[in-house]
């Protein structure tokens, strides 16, 4: 984004097919894609997906509103952060641009995000940037019993409290888009009752070229998409502008959840 260099040592060879669309941690096994883990074939200008509500009160967010398709609004989310570069990137394309993204971290790379916590806190308190709950280590939910969920949401909350001075309710991402009725419930008893998916991806939890990053900024940003990206490689470091042109191009207005869904943040307990 910020023309940061590409040097890496952690990254994979590069892809210049489709990665999988879904996060991946390192020394994490990749999740194969499947039902609900991966961006459907959208077609610009097609109603977003229906929320789906399951028992428990858990909500399934798979893509925007029908108003969020009429004002030519996009959710841009940035899960992970395990690449320091990647991060600071992103929040420094925040800040010079007032783009409106929704980070989705895992407190396991607290390192990374700890140096950047005062330049977010601002844009946090102003609504600019949002954080969503991601889990601290993230793991494969649906392989986990109930406490370890609890206890994955919780440490997440407790650390995003502490760092970044805001609360993560009630919106989580299942690592992987791995869920089912069992762990929604689990974590909407907690009161994280929003899952977010998504329906549009760079697919970039691998390296991938910047020739297939665009091609897929160029598929998928469209009215009332929920983008998922990654701050895990740095292939993006270097094209801010252009998904940044693009979002102009196609006159659309960046949102947080927040925003996209008429949600706001809740206090602080204390």
């Amino acid at each position: 984004m910020l023309g940061v260099g590409l040097a890496t040592t952690a990254c994979a060879p590069v892809r210049t097919a489709p990665a999988p669309a879904g996060p991946t941690a390192p020394g994490a096994p990749a999740a194969p894609n499947g039902p609900g883990t991966g961006p459907s074939d959208y077609v610009p200008g097609r109603p977003p997906p229906a929320p789906i509500t399951e028992p428990g009160g858990a909500v399934v967010l798979r893509g925007g509103t029908s108003a969020s398709l009429a004002a030519r609004q996009i959710a841009l989310t940035v899960d992970d952060g395990f690449c320091a570069d990647c991060v600071a990137g992103y929040v420094a394309f925040a800040r010079r641009s007032g783009i409106h993204l929704t980070f989705s971290p895992n407190g396991r790379y607290a390192q990374a995000w700890a140096p950047h916590a005062a330049a977010l806190r601002p844009l946090i308190g102003a609504g600019q940037v949002q954080i969503m709950n991601h889990t601290f280590n993230h793991p494969t939910l649906t392989r986990l019993p109930a406490g370890t969920i609890r206890q994955e949401l919780g440490r997440n909350e407790v650390w995003v409290n502490r760092t970044f001075e805001t609360t993560t309710l009630p919106y989580y991402r299942p690592p992987y888009g791995r869920h089912n009725a069992a762990v929604d419930q689990v974590a909407a008893a907690e009161g994280f009752n929003r899952v977010v998916l998504w329906d549009g991806s760079y697919s970039d939890s691998e390296l991938i070229t910047p020739q297939f990053l665009m091609g897929q900024a160029r598929k998928y940003l469209s009215p009332g998409v929920i983008m998922l990206g990654h701050a895990n490689h740095p292939t993006v470091l270097g094209l801010f502008d252009q998904i940044l042109e693009l979002i102009k191009q196609r006159s659309l207005t960046t949102v947080t959840l927040d925003e996209l869904f008429g949600t706001h943040r809740p206090p602080l307990p204390g």
